[in-house]
């Protein structure tokens, strides 16, 4: 939500704010907003010393790095928290399993470094759903890291919004004490099956477009037909006219692929700046269609300097 201090202060029964880019916590920082923070993604060398500066845990599974953010705690005369993580099979970050133990020997050998917790991520670049028994062995791997060097870890983090439907419907969580959960709150579906959870609301959030062009058009183009500007060769059906509306919004802002919208409107295409859709009447410029973005398109939506934000509480 790039540090938005709308959504910071609106989350703030969590036991901490989580974030992938050091530059959204410091944000929320200079706000004055200081409930504890942790740093989603493994932290770049360039930037070890603002995050130690910015008080943040971090989840890390690179030795140069540990040793790396030690040293610039002990510049500043701190002692930094830190998470590392274990894959599990879902191929994005973490240790192999085998590799853990001389990680956390690496962590206990640094003093200004704290390990506070084990982690695991899933479901984000390959799909790898939680269960059982890779849950299981998340426990089980806690346990040996504990048993084999006498400490206690006190945060287990298994996963994500895609962990819900296992953690609420386990008969045992084991270790599991923490979930990292961003898609589940903001738009009120577990990732998995992009399935409504129960008691949340899928609206809270709404992408809104403006008309720039409503025109009668036909509906497949003419004349040599080659890739369009994203390289993509594109059949389009021949289904005659069609009001073909334009709207100020493109790639650079969102998905098209993830918005979901109500009423007689189809997406047809999009370029970098236009949204190119089907409606059922001629529309005036400055008419608004309403659109319900998935995570994919919300990502977008919020990093775009181009797409105006606005909160509102409800009560």
């Amino acid at each position: 939500m790039l540090g938005a201090p709308e959504v910071a202060n609106a989350l703030d029964v969590a036991s901490r704010l989580g974030d992938s880019r050091i530059e959204n916590i410091e944000r929320i920082r200079s706000l004055g907003i200081d409930t504890p923070a942790l740093l989603l993604r493994s932290p770049m060398l360039s930037q070890v010393q603002r995050i130690v500066t910015a008080d943040v845990m971090s989840v890390n599974t690179e030795v140069d790095v540990l040793s790396a953010l030690s040293s610039a705690a002990q510049a500043l005369g701190r002692t930094h928290d830190v998470m590392l993580m274990v894959e599990l099979g879902d191929l994005r970050e973490g240790l192999m399993p085998a590799a853990l133990n001389e990680a956390v020997q690496h962590v206990l050998a640094l003093q200004n470094l704290r390990l506070s917790g084990i982690g695991a991520n899933l479901a984000c670049r390959s799909g790898a759903a939680p269960s059982d028994e890779n849950m299981g062995e998340l426990s089980a791997i806690v346990e040996t890291v504990e048993a084999t060097f006498g400490i206690d870890i006190g945060i287990v983090s298994g996963g994500n919004s895609a962990n819900l439907d296992w953690a609420l419907g386990a008969t045992s969580v084991g270790r599991i004490n923490n979930l990292r959960l961003g898609e589940s709150i903001l738009l009120g579906r577990e990732p998995l099956r992009r399935r409504p959870i129960a008691g949340l609301h899928t609206d809270a959030i709404t992408i809104v477009a403006e008309v720039i062009e409503s025109q009668r058009k036909p509906t497949k183009p003419w004349g040599a037909v080659n890739q369009n500007a994203f390289g993509e060769s594109l059949q389009a059906e021949d289904r005659g006219e069609i009001w073909q509306t334009i709207l100020a919004l493109g790639r650079q802002d969102i998905d098209p692929a993830d918005l979901q919208v109500h009423g007689c409107v189809e997406i047809l295409a999009a370029s970098s700046d236009h949204l190119v859709a089907a409606t059922s009447h001629r529309m005036k410029p400055g008419d608004e269609i309403r659109f319900e973005p998935g995570y994919s398109a919300l990502l977008r939506s919020m990093t775009s300097p181009f797409v105006a934000k606005h909160f509102t509480s409800v009560v």
